[in-house]
């Protein structure tokens, strides 16, 4: 007998974008971002490119996701379903390698920015423009969804089973409360705090960030399962 229930709740979407939004990549490249600027900016200026960089992840996550979303709510939904298992099957691993890397970081399958896209963020750190920050955002949100965007995958699927207005609205919140620890830690930096204590924090706690990140996927991957096989129903 299936199961009527209301999904995603405004809930889920919080929880899901509280888990995605500590994210190693985005807010590593904040700490190398602000870093360099320290050097030969001032603090107004600091801010300007700070937001713009943190601006151009928030509309590059935000296109993906609305697309995505657009395109599962348009395709029949006998596809729609098997296209569920599937990325269901696929966020479960995902949680799985995440909870691999709790307790064994780097060995084997991690998901992250592959080391060739590391370097070319570093160049691109030499030469910082206007441009080249929109950039760095655009990159970095283009890089990390195949590696570390399985919760927004989750949440944009299930938001397509009822795409309106309010899905629309609950994406726009995933997407700033995704890019609100970025807010926090440039603002943080410009009241004073030092980059290097961040950037400890982020080295100390990256294990705990993934082992969150692995539970919340593994029951995210199941719930897309058991809505795709009928025993969860979305009204």
């Amino acid at each position: 007998m299936a199961i009527e229930i209301a999904l995603p709740t405004l809930g889920t979407v919080i929880i899901t974008a509280l888990v995605d939004s500590i994210n190693p990549c985005a807010i590593g490249v904040l700490i190398l971002l602000v870093s360099s600027l320290m050097v030969t900016k001032r603090k107004k200026e600091m801010l300007k490119i700070g937001l713009l960089y943190i601006f151009a992840i928030f509309v590059t996550y935000f296109s993906y996701g609305l697309g995505l979303l657009a395109f599962m709510a348009n395709i029949p939904i006998v596809v729609a379903e098997y296209i569920s298992i599937v990325v269901g099957l696929i966020v479960v691993l995902a949680g799985i390698i995440e909870i691999k890397d709790y307790f064994w970081y780097g060995k084997g399958i991690s998901l992250m920015i592959p080391h060739k896209y590391v370097k070319t963020i570093q160049e691109k750190m030499k030469k910082l423009s206007l441009g080249t920050v929109i950039f760095l955002g655009v990159f970095v949100a283009s890089v990390e969804l195949p590696c570390t965007g399985g919760p927004y995958l989750a949440i944009t699927l299930l938001l397509s089973q009822n795409f309106n207005f309010g899905a629309f609205l609950l994406l726009v919140l995933y997407n700033m409360i995704f890019v609100l620890p970025l807010v926090v830690i440039l603002f943080m930096v410009m009241l004073g705090a030092k980059v290097e204590n961040i950037h400890k924090w982020k080295q100390a706690n990256k294990s705990y960030m993934r082992l969150v990140a692995g539970l919340l996927l593994i029951g995210l991957g199941w719930l897309l399962m058991l809505i795709a096989n009928g025993t969860i129903n979305l009204n």
